[in-house]
């Protein structure tokens, strides 16, 4: 197992083909795909033929950017995953940060414990200069976790979805944090 990183709960570790099955039943769930593409699974072939492997190369391009699988500590439960990674049309060096977890995962802190630790780690060890996220309006628990993460209000906005997803009509909405701001909290305490 190659670890990315460790907090106090989680292990972010690289993926391997072994995580399939749990990759597969985190988007059978149609409450965690409900703000992706309006509940739909992703099928079992498509996550195996496309989005694994397509998350494997990070790895094999040594890339520091990427996805890793989550896992809870205590009890080596698999409980989604989460990514650091510049979008093909952002520069180099300012990752999109994102997470999906299981729903028993919610409400209990393990999306801001991982995200805080992921922007600590783009700012502190790779380089990066404002790391952003974003989601829908309606998907306050995802953008509360953005808040709690450290990033800040940046704009709404309007982004055409593939699929009819419920909410869509509100738009959606992108929270960041610069380096600058980043240096200026840990300085101060403030986020933490």
């Amino acid at each position: 197992m190659v670890v990315y990183l460790e907090t106090e709960r989680l292990t972010l570790r690289r993926f391997t083909p072994d995580d399939l099955d749990d990759l597969v039943a985190l988007d059978s769930d149609p409450a965690v795909m409900r703000y992706i593409n309006g509940g739909r699974p992703t099928p079992h072939d498509e996550m195996r033929d496309d989005y694994l492997p397509w998350w494997l190369a990070y790895y094999d391009r040594g890339d520091a950017w990427g996805f890793w699988a989550a896992i809870e500590r205590e009890t080596g439960a698999f409980l989604g995953w989460f990514h650091l990674r510049p979008n093909t049309e952002d520069p180099p060096d300012e990752p999109e940060l994102g997470y999906r977890l299981v729903q028993s995962a919610w409400g209990r802190g393990y999306a801001t414990e991982g995200s805080r630790a992921l922007v600590d780690k783009a700012f502190a060890e790779l380089g990066a200069r404002r790391v952003y996220a974003g989601t829908m309006v309606v998907n306050t628990g995802s953008w509360r976790v953005m808040e709690k993460s450290g990033l800040r209000f940046v704009r709404n906005f309007v982004m055409p979805w593939p699929d009819r997803i419920d909410g869509e009509e509100h738009g959606d909405v992108e929270y960041a944090i610069t380096r600058e701001e980043w240096e200026q909290d840990r300085a101060t305490g403030a986020g933490r």
